[in-house]
């Protein structure tokens, strides 16, 4: 990923196709470990390709793939079978809400911001 950012910084700097020294100059100027072979390997797959392309087909990939809230939905969809109720983590969320109310009606000190 370092060496992907380091390609990045160099194009946003101006310089359209960085070679392998000013990858490496980049890593080398934050103390950053360089392998030669992922430089290689990297230059070898963008050679050609304008990075906006690049990116916009990262994009495309990164939306098929799922992300977050996935295994919060299989839990709640597969509830235990029975005809349950909420699942303990909304159980808990609950309680906490009540909490947090109980505790902003004490604090007012007798008087409302809006009274």
């Amino acid at each position: 990923m370092k060496i992907v950012a380091a390609y990045l910084l160099a194009v946003l700097g101006g310089n359209s196709s960085p070679s392998a020294k000013d990858l490496k100059n980049i890593l080398g100027s934050v103390g950053a470990e360089v392998d030669d072979e992922k430089i290689e390997l990297l230059l070898s797959s963008v050679k050609g390709k304008d990075v906006t392309e690049l990116i916009a087909s990262g994009r495309e990939k990164l939306a098929s793939v799922p992300s977050g809230g996935g295994a919060a939905m299989a839990v709640a969809a597969g509830g235990g079978g029975g005809g349950g109720g909420a699942t303990p983590a909304a159980e808990e969320s609950k309680k906490e809400e009540k909490v947090e109310e109980k505790e902003e009606s004490d604090d007012d000190m007798g008087f409302s911001l809006f009274d």
